[in-house]
């Protein structure tokens, strides 16, 4: 197998003309590189691409992320998939991780000397930012999927299966003269089997030990169809000529990456809530409501990009706001509509980082508690901020633009201005609360209404209140 596949390497006689679409698959494997990958190749094959070859230069990344890609490239019917494992000045020369999963589900893989690919094992980041294994459930999955793609692709299984578990132990052997990688397993199977003639030579991989293979031993085992050091070199192999076109990630691809970080979604959530609550407590719509809107957009929209929101996202934040709604106008303080409001956008906002509503696998699960982890610490970093500006922000001059300045102190067709009357004389007197306080509103002293604010606290309307303190033209109270 090894050597019908070096053979490639040479250019081939009467290269037919064909197009060819060149995608990067660079750096972490994420959903942007997803989104991305998809994108150009069905661009490719809208504009008759013949070939789709991926340049793999990476590290690994999320097997959520690497299970669509791969998923898409064995969906391709009417192009040749290949996977190339370049190495230039600017690259890594790698294909581990996620990387040797996406090259298996090509038809054919092609690698540049000094490149190595393998160490397929699914890991999760743990305390510290440090890798851990994951369980047996996500092993036993990415390893089916890796048998899988080898199995259909013609490729080595024994390889696929040694690049992500540290049981398999894979041999060299000589079967019939032809030199193979195989697990152990296989080997015993064909040595009872008598019909080859096979002679172990050495260990590939020992039990304990995760395969990589550098470019010349892909070669040998017949993992790699050849070696192509430049893109000259690659189209020889394939023995075609004609176009080549190179997809490039956009400045609206990294825009997306930047988007669905979680620190980036934590801030958004943060900047939505804090700015629903500012827009609650003035009047009219302004700054605030327009500054959620587009907090949300952000999240939503970035989320929307990539495949992962659908139309049960959108109805789980609506209803959630409207719960929220309800609490504040219609029944002040906070209980069992106001809990609901905050579990549906939290659940709104889970959903639309990921492309699944239960999870399945463990990996599923790890990817679910990250997003959660996310949400949580943008909902309660909101509930501090929407706090601290209840408590402080009446004391805050900042927050005076936001506020309703003028006092209703006369009925219409009455001379009175506001500023004919000195506040300072409201202290100490008793009132009603005309409105509910949440915590500003408008209270009546003395047969007339002014701005007035609860200094945090919510005082539902018709209630006694007293004034403890003015500033300026609003008068601060408390709950008589």
């Amino acid at each position: 197998m090894g050597s019908g596949k070096a053979e490639a390497q040479q250019a081939k006689p009467g290269a037919d003309r064909a197009k060819v679409w060149i995608i990067p698959v660079q750096g972490d494997i994420g959903p942007s590189l997803t989104a991305f990958v998809r994108r150009e190749a069905r661009k490719a094959l809208s504009q008759g691409a013949e070939y789709l070859v991926f340049e793999i230069d990476t590290f690994g990344g999320r097997v959520d992320s690497a299970l669509q890609i791969t998923s898409f490239i064995m969906s391709v019917k009417n192009a040749k998939t290949v996977a190339w494992v370049h190495n230039s000045e600017a690259s890594m020369g790698v294909s581990w991780s996620a990387g040797a999963l996406i090259a298996l589900s090509c038809a054919e893989i092609y690698m540049a000397p000094g490149t190595s690919m393998g160490a397929a094992a699914p890991v999760t980041v743990g305390a510290g930012g440090t890798t851990e294994a994951t369980g047996e459930k996500t092993v036993a999955a990415v390893r089916s999927q890796m048998a899988a793609l080898a199995e259909r692709n013609g490729h080595p299984t024994g390889i696929a299966l040694a690049m992500v578990d540290l049981d398999v132990e894979l041999w060299e052997v000589l079967v019939d003269g032809e030199p193979k990688a195989l697990t152990l397993n296989d080997v015993e199977r064909l040595e009872k089997d008598g019909a080859s003639k096979v002679e172990r030579l050495q260990i590939i991989s020992a039990p304990g030990k995760l395969l990589s293979l550098t470019a010349g031993e892909a070669l040998r085992y017949g993992l790699a169809s050849g070696l192509a050091e430049n893109r000259e070199i690659l189209l020889a192999s394939l023995g075609v000529q004609g176009s080549v076109t190179e997809g490039k990630p956009g400045a609206a691809d990294g825009l997306v990456s930047l988007l669905t970080s979680g620190p980036v979604q934590v801030i958004l959530i943060l900047l939505g809530l804090v700015m629903i609550f500012l827009e609650i407590n003035t009047p009219g719509f302004g700054v605030p409501g327009v500054t959620a809107i587009i907090a949300f957009l952000l999240v939503f929209g970035s989320g929307a990009l990539l495949g992962r929101v659908g139309s049960l996202e959108i109805i789980l934040f609506i209803i959630g706001i409207a719960l929220l709604a309800i609490e504040i106008f219609v029944t002040p303080g906070f209980g069992f509509m106001g809990i609901s409001g905050i579990i549906l956008i939290g659940l709104s906002l889970v959903f639309s980082m990921q492309d699944f509503v239960i999870p399945r696998f463990e990996w599923e699960w790890t990817l679910l508690g990250r997003n959660a982890l996310v949400v949580f610490v943008g909902l309660i970093a909101a509930v501090c901020g929407i706090a601290a500006i209840a408590l402080f922000g009446p004391k805050t001059k900042l927050f005076d633009r936001l506020m309703l300045k003028t006092a209703i102190t006369a009925t219409a067709g009455q001379d009175e201005s506001p500023t004919s009357l000195n506040y300072e004389t409201l202290i100490g007197k008793i009132g009603i609360a005309s409105t509910t306080l949440r915590p500003s509103g408008f209270v009546e002293i003395d047969g007339e209404v002014f701005d007035a604010d609860a200094n945090g606290a919510f005082i539902d309307q018709g209630r006694g209140v007293k004034v403890t303190q003015v500033r300026g033209n609003r008068v601060i109270v408390r709950l008589v």
